[in-house]
């Protein structure tokens, strides 16, 4: 099969579409993290993700992945258990935007181990986007610091600051999964592992069967999670991590219409002045060029 060239500005729209269906997942779980717990909304949501991803990978799969791939499958999975837990349990003690804010240092450190571990080049304006959009960051941060929210929300602001810290290593690990392996593969796998590194934790602390109001909302979290997972898996292989993680400061955006409509959580006049500066990281980061084309054959 041919390899397809597809233009970077419509990679990094996809990048974008990805993300504002994460955050929608966010504000799905943030609900139900508040009502049933962190460890059980992430355990009943990934199992399900099992079961929709496998129906759609098993039937059609070629065969089972090579041993390196699965060796990457397997890192991320257990990696994104970890980053996942940290920031659910954290989002469900920190307003929905404010979370946002402080996972926001992991593209920046997505860009320097994009660098080290794949070889990438860190352009000038990659950087300048990226300073430009983290000021958006601070003014952010800035607004919210001088609202009292309590020893939880401190505490739930640190464990979303160490998730965003483990993400910025999922960032760089996408990117080379994206290569090896097909965006269905990526999510099977993810689900499965996930699941696993979760019923280990299930197995000393439970998690019981959610009440039938709460499965209709688990699995739009499910499909919301995969619908996303298989966008991102797809335009981390056809365009550079440091490239896309630029992507990831829209999902503020996101994160404060969600906050707002849902949890009635306001916007300050500093909220909205970081939100400009982030679009103008985001739409500089845009304007960069790279070659998009699939660097494998298994990413057409």
């Amino acid at each position: 099969m041919p390899k397809q060239h597809h233009a970077p500005v419509h990679v990094f729209a996809v990048g974008v579409i990805a993300i504002a269906l994460f955050a929608a997942m966010d504000a799905v779980m943030k609900g139900l993290v508040i009502a049933i717990g962190t460890l059980a909304t992430m355990f009943w949501r990934n199992l399900s993700g099992i079961a929709l991803s496998g129906a759609i990978y098993l039937p059609r799969r070629s065969g089972w992945p090579a041993q390196s791939t699965m060796r990457i499958h397997v890192a991320r999975g257990v990696l994104s258990a970890g980053m996942g837990f940290l920031f659910f349990w954290g989002i469900g003690r920190v307003p929905l935007a404010q979370a946002i804010a402080l996972a926001f240092i992991s593209p920046l450190i997505a860009l320097y181990l994009a660098a080290v571990l794949l070889g990438e080049e860190v352009g000038r304006g990659t950087i300048t986007a990226s300073l430009i959009a983290f000021a958006g960051v601070i003014v952010i941060f800035i607004g919210q610091a001088r609202a009292d929210l309590g020893r939880e929300a401190l505490i739930g602001s640190f464990a979303v600051i160490v998730s965003a810290g483990l993400y910025a290593l999922n960032i760089v690990i996408m990117r080379r999964q994206a290569q090896l392996a097909d965006p269905m593969e990526i999510t099977f796998f993810q689900s499965v592992i996930v699941t696993g590194v979760l019923g280990i934790a299930v197995l000393f602390v439970g998690a019981p069967l959610p009440a039938g109001i709460h499965w209709p909302w688990i699995l739009l979290a499910c499909v919301l999670a995969i619908g996303s997972m298989l966008l991102l898996s797809w335009a981390y292989a056809r365009a550079e991590a440091s490239y896309l993680a630029a992507t990831e400061y829209t999902s503020f955006l996101w994160a404060a219409l969600f906050g707002w409509l849902i949890f009635h959580e306001p916007l300050s006049p500093f909220t909205l002045a970081g939100a400009a500066l982030i679009v103008a990281g985001c739409v500089l980061a845009a304007r960069k060029a790279p070659d998009t084309s699939p660097p494998l054959e298994a990413a057409t």
